[in-house]
């Protein structure tokens, strides 16, 4: 080494050891500062963060800190999100397992989470202080065990449940869930429509429930024997409610004085039957929200007028949304411009859907406009239309593009959305996806994005990645790998700069599997991957098993739990004897539920 090189050396040296030193002191200054603060200060701290990381971060730190990690709120809130099985199983030790009294508030989000914590089942009873259970992705065997016990949780006034398989059992299903003596919120999520045959009347069990959501298809004919149960119901709403049946029903009138707010999307259902429906059970509603289609009826205004009046006195609020023939919206709306719609301040619009070769349209309430969602339909025409008004969409987090052919001239802009679905989306324009997406909403603050039933360049897709910094959930609802040559995967440092900038945990791509190599990809284009559902065919799930049997692969990587669906049913033994012979056991939790394989670690 020469003099020079030695000094620069010298100096380097010095520098690193300078910074170290204030580096250091800074963190010390750092815990001194923070060990200054009152308690009262600390603590609101704490509520900012998850028991898991207070434990972690503070306890066994100083005497203070243990001191003030013991005397947290008495009511802890658990929330089991994404995490691996070695996080887990830290959490269950150190946290649940001591804390069950304690525990107010528990989210669960993985099927095997359940089974292990309420192992035995029985163990539930120990939960005494839980006012609020979400049991996210939770297969039916078990929860019929959990539900058996949940009766003896005195506080439990929330429960959510979102089921990965069926329902056999629908009306014990049901019956379980309304004896439980505490509950005031209810939300269900499932696969199918699972019918309510009996009524309160025969079975003399009535509910708290003041708030119920229903997610999944909900026959029309269950609807008078849902309410018998609710006698204190306040707020419903029903997904998806259908009259596929037309079937004859004689309803009784059943006014329950507290039930105020309702909202229902009426599948294969006509005016007359929701007219029916309004008359028998909807006398004190005072916030209606409508969404339906096709049936020109429900935008008769005279119609509306009339039952509003008679059978709705309270109505204050009145939101419907009608997708249907664009032609006859110009006349329908001018029978919304009367004295008794002005007087109440209920306002509508509608846009024009120009989408394979059809005419439709969409006709809303507006000033405000309430909804969560919003699907937006470009027109790819002169066509100028003076009834659409311009529209305020504060309340938009979710925004629906379904369009065959892109505009940058879009006049509505999102400012609250977080979450982006493509539905159908054509760019023959020079004009990048990534420009025009930022002119209805701001691309930084997407969080999840879905890509279904369309064709969208794997290359319109890398585009998007650069632009969308705090994404985390993508969900591809097509061949993810199309147009892209196999070659082209093998050439990693094609892509090394979006490894390096995406910050992508969850990752869903449907129907189609991935061989090998495009896993391997998978995991390098994201680098912090945490969660994968994938679908397989026979073959690549035959070579795929023999690549995960070593270990928990791979170790650099932080993915930790795998979901593989579209699996076939005469397929699973097959399976199961392979997975066996690769000792899969002896590395995952393994749970296959219906047809698909979930595997964590």
């Amino acid at each position: 080494m020469n003099l020079r090189s030695k000094r620069k050396y010298n100096e380097i040296s010095q520098e690193n050891k300078k910074r170290k030193v204030e580096s250091t002191t800074a963190s010390k200054n750092f815990i001194s500062l923070f060990e200054n603060l009152p308690n009262e200060i600390i603590y609101e701290i704490f509520n900012y963060l998850d028991i898991y990381d207070i434990y972690y971060g503070f306890f066994n730190l100083t005497k203070r800190f243990d001191n003030l990690y013991n005397h947290l709120n008495p009511y802890l809130r658990i929330n089991i999100s994404t995490m691996s099985k070695t996080k887990f199983d830290n959490y269950h030790q150190k946290i649940i397992i001591p804390n069950r009294q304690r525990i107010s508030t528990l989210r669960l989000s993985n099927p095997f989470t359940t089974a292990i914590i309420f192992s035995p089942p029985k163990i539930i009873s120990k939960f005494i202080q839980l006012e609020s259970l979400n049991l996210n992705k939770i297969d039916s065997a078990y929860l019929k065990n959990v539900l058996k016990h949940l009766i003896n949780l005195p506080q439990l006034s929330s429960l959510t449940i979102h089921l990965i398989d069926f329902i056999k059992n629908s009306n014990e299903f049901y019956l379980q869930i309304f004896r439980l003596p505490k509950l005031k919120y209810c939300k269900l999520y499932f696969q199918i429509m699972a019918h309510l045959d009996v009524s309160s009347t025969t079975t003399n069990i009535v509910s708290p429930i003041e708030h119920f959501i229903y997610e999944p298809l909900f026959p029309m004919e269950s609807f008078e024997n849902l309410l018998s149960f609710l006698p204190q119901l306040r707020r419903l709403s029903i997904h998806k409610i259908h009259d596929l049946h037309h079937t004859q029903t004689n309803f009784s009138h059943l006014r329950l004085k507290s039930f105020s707010n309702i909202s229902l999307n009426l599948y294969s259902m006509n005016f007359d039957r929701l007219e029916e429906i309004i008359k028998n059970y909807f006398y004190y509603i005072e916030v209606l929200h409508i969404t339906t289609c096709d049936d020109p009826q429900f935008l008769n205004a005279k119609r509306w007028e009339r039952l509003i009046i008679s059978f709705m006195p309270n109505l204050r609020v009145f939101d419907i949304s009608h997708t249907g023939v664009a032609d006859k919206y110009h006349d329908l709306i001018n029978q919304f411009n009367s004295s008794f719609w002005i007087d109440k301040q209920w306002y509508f619009t509608h846009e024009h859907i120009s989408k394979d070769n059809s005419q439709n349209g969409i006709f809303y309430s507006i000033n405000p406009y309430r909804r969560k969602c919003y699907t937006l339909n470009w027109q790819n025409n002169e066509q100028t239309c003076l009834d659409i008004k311009e529209n305020n969409f504060y309340s938009v987090k979710h925004v629906f593009i379904d369009v065959k052919q892109v505009s940058k001239n879009c006049s509505n802009y999102f400012t609250n959305a977080d979450e982006l679905t493509i539905n159908s989306f054509e760019n023959g324009s020079l004009i990048s996806i990534s420009t025009i997406l930022n002119t209805i909403l701001p691309l930084q603050q997407i969080t999840k994005i879905t890509i279904a039933h369309c064709i969208f360049p794997f290359e319109q897709f890398l585009q998007l990645l650069c632009v969308l910094p705090n994404l985390y959930q993508i969900k591809y609802y097509l061949s993810f790998f199309i147009g892209i040559d196999s070659k082209l995967i093998t050439k990693k440092e094609n892509f090394q700069h979006l490894s390096i900038q995406n910050n992508i945990k969850r990752l869903e791509i449907l129907p189609e599997g991935c061989t090998i190599e495009q896993f391997q990809f998978i995991l390098y284009l994201f680098p912090q991957l945490q969660y994968l559902h994938v679908g397989m065919g026979k073959q690549q799930i035959e070579t795929f098993i023999p690549y995960l049997s070593p270990k928990p692969f791979p170790q650099t990587h932080p993915l930790f739990f795998l979901r593989i669906g579209q699996l076939r049913k005469k397929s699973i033994p097959h399976l199961n004897r392979l997975m066996k012979l690769n000792n899969l056991h002896d590395h995952y939790l393994i749970k296959i539920v219906y047809c698909d394989l979930y595997l964590w670690w």
